[in-house]
């Protein structure tokens, strides 16, 4: 999830668990059968606080999705046996000044970075493709 601002600017926040990894807003559906919609605005909500249906922001699929190795040191995250992990990529523009409240057990520090910046900053691959791509989603 790239939540950003009109101007492009990117949130990014430190993992609690992770040293200096920086990532965006990342998750896991519930069950199967969640909505991938939910999914990202539970996340969205669980890890900064936001609200996706407040005024002025605007919640986007991007109809992108990136399958992945789990890292063996992760993978107790996840059921027995799962070792992939498929991510959907959604974009969150939020009106500047929009507060973060970050969930400490996640997130221990935040930033708000131009996307350049911030694709630079991320830890995940991932992360750092989705940064790249802001411009041709909004």
């Amino acid at each position: 999830m790239v939540i950003h601002t009109p101007a492009l600017d990117v949130l990014l926040m430190r993992r609690a668990d992770g040293g200096e990894h920086w990532q965006c807003v990342t998750g896991s559906k519930d069950s199967l059968d969640e909505p991938w919609h939910a999914t990202a605005a539970r996340e969205v909500q669980e890890e900064t606080g936001m609200d996706v249906n407040a005024p002025g922001c605007v919640l986007s699929d991007w109809y992108l999705e990136n399958v992945y190795d789990i890292w063996p040191q992760w993978r107790h995250r996840y059921a027995p046996g799962v070792v992939f992990n498929r991510e959907r990529v959604f974009g969150l523009c939020v009106p500047q000044g929009t507060p973060v409240a970050l969930s400490p057990r996640e997130h221990v520090a935040f930033e708000w970075l131009p996307w350049r910046e911030a694709a630079d900053r991320c830890f995940s691959s991932s992360n750092a493709e989705a940064c790249l791509l802001l411009p041709r989603f909004v």
